[in-house]
């Protein structure tokens, strides 16, 4: 296959579906492969943590994986670097180094080995290890064969030599120090390891010790548990930076284990978890109960014991129940106080909800049904939300141009990466919502539809092209679906052109659904067994015409006749909206076709950017204000409280105080 005229150039198509076939074989293997494939959102991450993006690179660059696996790490670090560099894999199971070789194959780098890397390393320069700039991995965890056929004590290549040689069954410390031997003397990498790595005592532990007092490790994440294939237990990434090692005051922690979406069986990082982990990482922030920078001096006091949560506490805190408050009513004033990110913005609203029924104790001043109109209506938090709206709206105006700028031959990659970044510094000193939620909405959106739109711009340039959707049944035989348009679809068109066509249609549908409800309310009144429609097998026109024929003369039959014709003159009606509808829909389907060869290209770009792409953004951000406002914790994520319902326990907030029709009246906490 020959993709040479693809014209969306960088990206790798090829290699994309390749990956996206071992992911679906690594899911479906479970333990048997899935170990030899990881998360492509694992990848992107220490692609780039080691920073290859903002170093000089080129053809010289060397990037190395011992354990390569199928090779899915390689490549992202390889696109993450922008330029072409060489890279090495080495993989010791026979049939997963054929998949591996045929994946660099697909990336024109054909340098992937098979064997033990261990024990018969095959990247040499002459007897000694080749050393490379970057060295990622992501060894098996816990080898307990990582020993056979090879001799620790009289390594010829010195790999545990100052360090100490690892347990007999736990070979996790043999594949990371054989990292550092790889690396050259301002070698960068990552490691994926267990979290034991970090803890764990004995030979490891002095290990662990020599490489803290080197400086060798620059930084430790921690990631969610069952995120890996083939395994459930939680790991870590160890970062590894030889450049300036002596003059290291400290390792950079980021405890991420909270951080991540529950997709079936396994938890998936979120791109806005991938770029928290990334930004917190490269710029060295310190957040809250997330990351930090631990001095030596710290990590020694603790006995160079590396566990996350001995220097980042990470853990939610618990519900905490007042007893009096559940004995004797009211709501705690300290869960109220709780609350001070809300009444920052609304700093009267609080006055306006609550009162002091007894110190330590509010209760609300306004029945519990007004809660919701008493907020929403508020002066204060309708002038927020009025001005998130116009917050976004800038945002909106100022991207919308450069949107419309992109020509054929664009990177989409580049360009979702400057309107997300983009988006993320408009958001970010805004109280109450948080900017990433913002940008997971966009990624999501980028992911289901802009991002294929902006491909064929790419490719093709601002063209909105029908094609035909021709399906096959089991026979082979095939049926016109009708026709479609990617870029814009038949909704915009409708809805900017043919607007007062929609609308009538939309008039003789209510109709006929009106016709149509008042057509069964007639069968149901009138179908018991005295009914008008009792001596019919069946309620259809032909049946009906036929009984009124019988009836007709008979007195006691009179009112049954005038049901009987209630029911043709229905459903005639019936008949006839249908029939029209038919010839309405039909009619505006091809107005509508023969809209497209005529648009102009200005007009597509309004239709595509400013209708659709900004149009669906502005609607989940509007939703993620709407979230906000009806939670009362405003906590990252929560989405069960509600004051839609009154102040409601949502699992993380302390604020018990219920507002459904559950909870018991008299006690409100």
């Amino acid at each position: 296959m020959d993709f040479s005229s693809n014209r969306a150039d960088g990206d790798d198509i090829l290699g994309d579906a390749y990956e996206y076939l071992m992911r679906h074989f690594a899911t479906e293997s479970g333990k048997s492969k899935g170990q030899f494939y990881i998360p492509a959102e694992v990848s992107r991450i220490m692609a780039q943590i080691i920073g290859i993006k903002s170093a000089k690179t080129s053809g010289d660059t060397t990037v190395y994986d011992p354990t390569c696996g199928s090779g899915s790490l390689l490549p992202k670090v390889a696109d993450e670097a922008g330029t072409n560099v060489t890279l090495y894999g080495q993989e010791k199971d026979s049939a997963t180094s054929g998949l591996a070789r045929m994946n660099m194959i697909l990336h024109n780098t054909p340098t992937a080995m098979q064997g033990n890397t261990l024990v018969d390393p095959k990247f040499r320069d002459g007897e000694a290890l080749k050393t490379f700039d970057y060295v990622v991995a992501n060894p098996p965890f816990s080898d307990k064969r990582w020993s056979t056929g090879l001799d620790p004590l009289h390594d010829e290549h010195d790999r545990f030599k100052g360090f100490g040689v690892p347990p007999g069954k736990q070979g996790d410390y043999a594949y990371l120090l054989h990292i550092v031997r790889s690396l050259k003397s301002a070698g960068k990498g990552a490691c994926i390891l267990p979290h034991g790595v970090l803890f764990r005592g004995g030979a490891e532990a002095e290990i662990r010790r020599s490489l803290v007092r080197k400086g060798y490790i620059k930084g430790i994440i921690g990631l969610p548990a069952n995120l890996f294939y083939g395994t459930g237990i939680p790991a870590c990434v160890v970062v590894i930076d030889k450049e300036d090692a002596q003059a290291r005051k400290g390792i950079f922690m980021i405890e991420a284990s909270q951080g991540f979406l529950k997709d079936a069986a396994k938890n998936r990082l979120r791109s806005q978890d991938i770029h928290k982990i990334v930004d917190a990482f490269t710029k060295r922030i310190d957040i809250s109960g997330y990351s930090r920078m631990v001095s030596f001096d710290e990590i020694e006091k603790n006995d160079f014991n590396l566990n996350l949560p001995r220097y980042i506490d990470g853990q939610k805190l618990e519900d905490r129940q007042d007893i009096e408050g559940h004995l004797r009513g009211g709501i705690p004033q300290a869960d109220i106080e709780g609350l001070q990110h809300y009444w920052a913005v609304c700093p009267s609203l609080k006055k306006a909800l609550f009162k002091e029924c007894r110190p330590g104790y509010v209760e609300l001043v306004i029945d519990k049904a007004a809660i919701k109109s008493t907020i929403f209506g508020h002066r204060e938090f309708t002038a927020f939300i009025h001005g998130m709206n116009k917050h976004f709206d800038d945002w909106r105006g100022r991207n919308a141009e450069k949107l419309k700028a992109l020509k054929p031959g664009h990177h989409p990659k580049n360009a979702i990466f400057d309107l997300s970044e983009d988006l993320l510094a408009h958001y970010a000193a805004k109280p109450l919502i948080s900017k990433c939620d913002v940008y997971q909405h966009l990624m999501d959106y980028w992911a289901e539809v802009m991002q294929d739109d902006c491909y064929l711009i790419a490719a093709d340039g601002w063209k909105a092209e029908t094609y035909r959707i021709i399906e096959k049944d089991k026979k082979g035989k095939e049926k016109d679906r009708g026709w479609a348009c990617d870029l814009v679809p038949k909704s915009l068109i409708v809805a900017k052109f043919f607007a007062g066509e929609q609308a009538k249609i939309d008039e003789m549908t209510a109709e006929a659904e009106s016709v149509s409800a008042a057509i069964a309310a007639l069968e149901e009144e009138h179908g018991g067994e005295d009914g008008a429609f009792a001596e019919l097998e069946k309620v259809d026109k032909a049946s009906v015409a036929s009984r009124l024929k019988e009836i007709k003369g008979d007195k006691d039959a009179k009112e049954e006749a005038v049901t009987l014709n209630e029911w043709l003159k229905l459903s005639a009606r019936e008949a006839e909206l249908k029939k029209e509808l038919r010839e309405a829909e039909a009619a505006l389907d091809l107005a509508a076709y023969k809209k497209y060869p005529r648009l102009t290209e200005a007009e597509i770009k309004v239709m595509a950017v400013d209708d659709k792409w900004l149009s669906a953004v502005d609607s989940r951000v509007y939703r993620e204000m709407d979230r906000i406002s009806q939670c009362a914790c405003g906590h990252d994520g929560c989405y069960r409280g509600s004051w839609r319902r009154g102040f409601a326990d949502c699992g993380v907030s302390r604020l018990a105080w219920r507002g459904d029709d559950s909870a018991d009246r008299s006690r409100p906490y």
